[in-house]
């Protein structure tokens, strides 16, 4: 059976993509997305170190250095792409519940 491909992000990994628009290590991206989330979003080394190994699988980043144990990496061109579509699904739910709620209350389109 051939091995299904990532079709959408959790919130850990959608952030994860975006700290790698630049090339961060382990520690690095952690911190990035728990100051870009204002703590909400809190990547543990487990959670992190699985999906960096998954990311690396799918081709969506590289390992683009290595200093003793600390390795560096960085989304590629197939990462940046799979971030923009998860953007974008992003942005047509939100618009999308942003409408079903106003219809709820009773507004019309």
């Amino acid at each position: 059976m051939p091995k299904k491909q990532l079709d959408t992000l959790t919130e850990p990994m959608y952030y994860t993509l975006i700290a790698l628009m630049t090339p961060k290590c382990g520690i690095e991206i952690t911190e990035f997305v728990r100051d870009l989330t204002q703590g909400r979003v809190r990547l543990v080394p487990g959670t992190l170190y699985a999906i960096l190994s998954k990311f690396e699988s799918e081709e969506l980043i590289d390992e683009v250095m290595l200093e003793g144990r600390k390795r560096i990496y960085q989304i590629t061109e197939k990462g940046k792409v799979m971030l923009m579509e998860e953007h974008q699904r992003l942005e047509t739910m939100l618009k999308e519940g942003e409408i079903g709620l106003k219809l709820q209350k009773g507004d019309s389109l």
